[in-house]
Formats: structure tokens, sequence, C-alpha cells
């Protein structure tokens, strides 16, 4: 199955360490625009403060990965950021930790034990979501193989977007890729032929606290 894990919303979170604090905020992009516009505004926002370091992952097969330490010594910020979107195995991601200097020098460790806590604190204020590549399937059906459609489409856990009645049930289905071809045999057999099938629209789609989504890329 072809999918990918990524941030729905963004998300804020803040840690204290010897007085001084990291902020630190998480962006969903698809480019590097993006990303950088991001900053831009937390930048403006935060003039006062010392150090905006930041990193992200965008795209796939290969991802785009860029890191900035902003004035913190070599290694201390910027990568830590970026191990923990590694780790989450996120893409399409932006995240930005400020710093304001409470007067302590934490050493090259405790600054990325802070960077790292910051990013982790803001990833868990945000919505973490698995986008997943499939096709809109139209199936035309009459009324007395309606009952077995939904069961198959219940085991397999796919979500019927539409129901239209009228003299046959028109059911549109979010199919992921790989459910394809089990799903047209099982259809076949359940309805002895008797249903129709129409693939439409490839999308990429999501369960959100809303429910499914369906996304451009």
């Amino acid at each position: 199955m072809e999918c990918y894990h990524t941030v729905y919303t963004e998300g804020t979170g803040e840690i204290v360490e010897k007085k001084s604090r990291f902020i630190a905020e998480v962006f969903p992009v698809s480019n590097e625009e993006e990303a950088f516009a991001h900053l831009e505004e937390i930048r403006k926002k935060h003039w006062d403060a010392r150090h905006h370091c930041w990193a992200y992952v965008i795209g796939r097969n290969p991802a785009a990965e860029r890191m900035s330490d902003d004035g913190e010594p070599a290694g201390t910020a910027g990568k830590p950021i970026l191990e923990v979107l590694r780790g989450k195995k996120l893409t399409d991601v932006f995240v930005v930790v400020t710093r304001y200097f409470g007067g302590t020098l934490l050493g090259t460790g405790g600054l990325v034990r802070a960077y790292t806590s910051a990013a982790a604190e803001a990833l868990a204020h945000t919505v973490i979501i698995t986008k997943i590549h499939g096709f809109k399937l139209k199936i035309i059906t009459d009324y007395t193989g309606l009952g077995k459609i939904q069961y198959i489409l219940g085991q397999r856990g796919l979500s019927v977007l539409d129901t239209v009645y009228t003299d046959k049930v028109e059911l549109t289905v979010l199919v992921p890729d790989d459910e394809e071809g089990f799903l047209m045999k099982e259809l076949m057999e359940g309805t002895n032929g008797q249903a129709m099938t129409e693939k439409t629209e490839q999308c990429w789609f999501a369960e959100t606290e809303e429910g499914i989504k369906i996304f451009e890329q």
C-alpha cells in the first residue's frame, strides 16, 4: 500500500530549561516556499528571541531534508529537530523552535535534549495522519445485492462516500490501491457478476477526527 505519515494540523509546544524558553511550532507544508513563509512569520512574531532553529522533511522517495542551527553550536538544534521528524517517519512537515535565552549556558548535551524535547512537545499537540493512495470506485447494484456489497465493504473497512437510491443503488467507495484485486473478486463472486463497477478519480485520503478526508496529494 502506498502511504505516508504527515501532520494534519499545526501545533505548538513549549519547554523551559534553566530559564531558557524553547517554543516549538509545527506546520504541514508541501514545499520549501511554504516552510520559509512560516519561518518569516515566526521571526516577526518572536523578533526579540535569540535563535529560530528549524528542520523540514518534504516529499518522498527520496524526501528533501534541511535544517538550521541558527547560531547555536553546530549539531545541537537543527539536527535534533530533524531526528524527531525522522523518528516519527513524517514528511511534508516543518518545525521551528524559538529560543529565548535564560542566562545560563546549557552545554551541547543540554541543547540537544532541549531542542529534541521541544520538537516532540509540539508534535504531541498536533494531529498525525496516514495518507493512503487509492481511487474512488462507483458500484451500481440492484437492491437484492446491496446487503452483500455492504457486508463486503464493511469486512474490508472501506469507506462509502455517497449512496444514491433510484431504481438501482449507486455507491461511491474509497479503495486503497492494494485492495483493488481482492475487492473486485469478492464483488464479482458476492453478486454473481451483477454489480457494475467503475473506477473514477485517483486520490490520497486519510482518516481524521472529522472522518475521511480527501487530499490533492
